[in-house]
């Protein structure tokens, strides 16, 4: 199949889609447990940048299992392959110009990677959104912690499938850190890369 597919150079670059933005493109990977607070921190970054005029978009966990990732279940397996599509989805909107901020569980370590190596070092932030479990099950705001407890859930993150904490994240907030410090602390480490980039 490869052999038969053929790269075509177009002559509009990521460079010059960052020039006419007025600023760079990156992608934020927000990872954690159901309940964290990855999506809501990602918003209000979100919410943050748009006033920066910065072109953003944001992806998490449902709306891309409701649509794209709809066939894939919550096996290793499929799990693996959810965050490989997203780390693919993630490199066409950075090459397009935008910051995306992407709220995922993504629990395996080499699955976090992969996305790296996918989207690029240069244009990756790992976010960990390091909470509890037992905060995410008090908070458990998508009942499944209950779900899962009563074994009306399979693998899930957390009660019945690992979760495996970043050893090298970018960026670590916790649970005693309120939304608006998270912001503030990711948006200190994503400023270097918010310049436009060059050709060059």
């Amino acid at each position: 199949m490869k052999k038969n597919i053929t790269k075509h150079n177009y002559k509009i670059t990521m460079a010059d889609r960052s020039k006419k933005n007025g600023h760079g493109s990156f992608m934020i990977l927000f990872t954690g447990l159901s309940g964290s607070g990855k999506s809501t921190i990602a918003n209000a970054l979100e919410q943050k940048l748009h006033t920066q005029n910065i072109h953003t978009y944001s992806l998490d966990g449902d709306n891309i299992r409701s649509g794209i990732n709809q066939d894939l279940s919550f096996s290793p397996e499929d799990r693996s392959e959810n965050i490989r599509r997203i780390g693919e989805i993630g490199k066409l909107f950075v090459d397009a110009g935008l910051v995306v901020l992407a709220a995922f569980v993504a629990p395996y370590e080499k699955d976090r990677n992969r996305i790296r190596n996918i989207v690029g070092v240069d244009t990756f932030i790992e976010v960990f959104v390091n909470t509890s479990l037992e905060e995410c099950e008090a908070r458990d705001v998508k009942g499944l912690y209950k779900k899962a407890r009563k074994g009306e859930i399979k693998n899930m993150t957390g009660i019945s499938a690992p979760y495996e904490s970043p050893t090298n994240a970018d960026v670590t907030v916790t649970e005693n850190n309120s939304v608006a410090e998270a912001v503030e602390m990711i948006y200190k480490k994503i400023q270097p890369k918010l310049k436009p980039r060059s050709n060059e």
